[in-house]
């Protein structure tokens, strides 16, 4: 079920530097530097992190610790894990291991799901959706996470309808369950993100009203705030973000970071918007997701003076 936090209108701003702020760096990240920048985000008051996914480890080297830091993450209280799951395979390892909700993935162009699973629109759907039924039999938590929903590096601006559509049929499969709503490149723009995460918002709502879309931005044109903010005044109340700015998606070419948490907790405080971090706390771990070695950090408040010294 949805928490008291989505009823009260706070935004939840839920980090994916583990995952998908480290999974693009060529090179592997230590095990430990990664349990480093779990631990300093929920010090900073995340409660809300993608740990990692479960993958094949020879299509993506990076994630073959995710078991290891996942479970250091579960022995942070009151710490919600997330772990990325784009078939059984990884769905199955995502249970045993314990991840409090598992995100199962898939694209909303044809072109972009070839290149990041291997398969087709449907094949994945239909995989996801037996996932989906036995996961939700085993009282699971899940999120459904459908990228390019604004647009594709391969088949450019994506149809709205197109985007809705699958929205749609995603959130048909369990009243419940969080439905994200990704701009995997980058490229979308704020009125785009207000009608796409508007009509899902008033489409689909969970059973007692309240908001069951989440938003996953990434910064590459510079628009990833203001399109937060778009969600945001379309009803969207979870928010994906890397501290440091960290990410991009290997088979999006072209794609950098996601908007960084530290950027995104700014606009909240500055609107007056509760999201339960510290913001000292949160450059320290913001410094440290920047300097991982090989990564491609970006964000904006991490250089500004005077919000350091704010801090």
């Amino acid at each position: 079920m949805v928490s008291t936090e989505l009823k009260a209108g706070r935004a939840i701003i839920s980090d994916v530097a583990p995952r998908d702020g480290l999974q693009s760096i060529g090179s592997f990240v230590p095990t430990e530097t990664k349990i480093a920048l779990v631990r300093a985000l929920y010090e900073a008051g995340i409660r809300r992190m993608e740990i990692g996914s479960f993958v094949s480890p020879k299509a993506m080297p990076q994630m073959a610790d995710t078991a290891e830091v996942l479970r250091a993450a579960l022995a942070l209280p009151g710490l919600e894990s997330t772990v990325l799951a784009p078939n059984r395979k990884g769905f199955e390892l995502a249970k045993a291991a314990g991840a409090h909700r598992v995100g199962l993935f898939m694209s909303v162009t044809e072109s972009h799901n070839k290149a990041n699973v291997n398969r087709s629109r449907e094949e994945s759907f239909a995989d996801l959706s037996a996932i989906v039924a036995e996961a939700v039999a085993a009282g699971m938590k899940l999120r459904f996470n459908l990228s390019c929903c604004f647009h594709c590096p391969f088949e450019g601006v994506v149809p709205e309808a197109m985007a809705l559509e699958w929205v749609g049929r995603a959130a048909a499969l369990d009243p419940w369950m969080e439905i994200a709503i990704a701009d995997t490149t980058g490229n979308a723009a704020p009125d785009q993100v207000r009608r796409v995460v508007g009509q899902a918002v008033t489409a689909w709502p969970a059973p007692d009203g309240s908001c069951r879309i989440a938003y996953h931005g990434h910064d590459t044109y510079g628009m990833g705030v203001a399109n937060v903010t778009a969600a945001w005044d379309a009803g969207c109340r979870v928010f994906d973000s890397a501290a440091g700015g960290l990410g991009g998606c290997p088979f999006a070419p072209g794609a950098t970071g996601n908007v960084a948490t530290e950027d995104v907790a700014w606009l909240f405080r500055r609107m007056g918007v509760e999201t339960g971090l510290d913001w000292a706390k949160l450059l320290v771990a913001a410094d440290m997701a920047a300097a991982v070695p090989g990564g491609l950090p970006g964000g904006r408040l991490r250089s500004v003076p005077a919000a350091r010294r704010a801090a």
